[in-house]
């Protein structure tokens, strides 16, 4: 049985196709530039099967998406019939829609009617669905969230000090994102470690161009960076993390910017790019080498955000098992490590620099032998976290003969 994996954008959809059994990748692929001039795609194939990469006819989602089923089949690696699910990364289900759900049409209508929570993100997830559901029927289509595994945040954590009405009347909360990452690398974090899941506190960073820090009791989130939208929390690419909240009302009345305009500053144009011209870490650390201040400030405040939240989870967990990095910048930038985790000997995090400047793409452990807190780099998964949920979802909901053949 195999298991399609679906992230729609708004001008992409990016696909993995799995071997459900063996939980191996068979491909991935990537189209780009949909509804614009010469939209391009390029798939990896694993195994037998050649690689494409070529310009393809897409003037919507539903035809390019309709190209690359058609491709799949012909080269005899997609049969509807072998299909287990399809399984769609979808970025916000709202305060209802939390655990991996079968999508029907009161799905979408539920996903809509939420839409505005995530209005970069969500308004594509949606198309993409319509799209698969309409060229494939007959498979179970799964919406996977990424605020599903935040679901557990205990109120004191998810609630907001404003009026209650917000709250019940709008969904004013703290929902978390970066869901399917945080859950894949706090598994494997257990395995690595050899231990089982519910008796570890983590600490999950996930770095890249976004950023989010959860705190993980065994197993369960039970607080997170990021708020009712991606926008809270740690300093990010492109993304200010943290501000104070009257900012954006000063802004447009010393500026007279529109409100949209500065939340299209403050989620596009801030963070590492707003500070220093770069959101690429690579970048930054050649401009801080050659001296550029705005960079090291820069670096800087995003080292000091990242290691206040480390101190406010240990504080909440009470007891910390391992520090885990994962993501572009977490994976593989071993500056960003170092800063971060310096000066927390404190309790218990001694790094070990040879291991940390070392590299690799296998999970793998930094800290050194006297460390009382595992530091380990875990290489995410996101496509293979909605795999294992959406065919668990498609398991318990179809009939019982079918699942039990699975």
């Amino acid at each position: 049985m195999r298991v399609l994996v679906l992230n729609t954008g708004s001008s992409s959809i990016k696909y993995e196709l799995f071997d459900a059994a063996e939980e191996r990748s068979l491909l991935d692929g990537l189209l780009e530039r949909i509804g614009e001039d010469s939209p391009y795609l390029t798939q990896r194939t694993r195994g037998a099967g050649a690689d494409v990469s070529r310009d393809i006819e897409a003037p919507d989602h539903a035809q390019g998406l309709a190209t690359v089923i058609d491709l799949l089949r012909d080269a005899d690696l997609l049969d509807p019939g072998e299909l287990a699910a399809v399984g769609h990364r979808v970025v916000h289900g709202g305060p209802d829609l939390l655990e991996p759900t079968v999508v029907t049409d009161e799905v979408v209508q539920r996903l809509r009617d939420v839409q505005h929570l995530a209005p970069l993100h969500n308004p594509a997830n949606i198309i993409g669905i319509e799209a698969a559901r309409s060229l494939l029927p007959d498979v179970p289509h799964v919406a996977v969230f990424d605020t599903g595994y935040h679901a557990t945040l205990p109120p004191h954590a998810y609630r907001y000090a404003v009026p209650r009405e917000w709250y019940e009347r709008f969904g004013v909360r703290r929902y978390g994102f970066h869901g399917t990452s945080h859950a894949y690398v706090a598994d494997a974090a257990a395995a690595l470690l050899g231990k089982p899941l519910e008796e570890l506190n983590l600490i999950t960073l996930h770095l890249g161009n976004g950023a989010s820090a959860a705190a993980v009791r065994g197993g369960a989130c039970v607080d997170t960076s990021m708020g009712m939208t991606p926008l809270e929390g740690l300093v990010m690419g492109t993304r200010s993390g943290d501000i104070d909240p009257a900012v954006p009302e000063l802004l447009t009345a010393v500026t007279g910017k529109s409100a949209s305009r500065i939340a299209e500053e403050l989620n596009r144009e801030s963070g590492m790019l707003g500070m220093c011209g770069s959101n690429d870490m690579r970048e930054v650390h050649r401009l801080m080498d050659a001296g550029d201040e705005d960079a090291r400030l820069a670096f800087e405040v995003y080292c000091y955000r990242l290691k206040k939240y480390i101190g406010a989870y240990a504080a909440a967990l009470g007891r910390v098992d391992a520090l885990v990095f994962t993501a572009g910048v977490g994976e593989n930038d071993a500056r960003t490590r170092a800063c971060a985790c310096a000066g927390l000997g404190f309790f218990g995090v001694e790094i070990d620099s040879a291991l940390n400047e070392a590299g690799g793409s296998e999970a793998r452990a930094i800290h050194s032998q006297e460390s009382s807190v595992a530091v380990l780099v875990v290489p995410t998964d996101e496509e293979l976290q909605i795999m294992r949920e959406a065919l668990e979802c498609a398991r318990r909901a179809g009939p019982k003969e079918e699942s039990d053949r699975w």
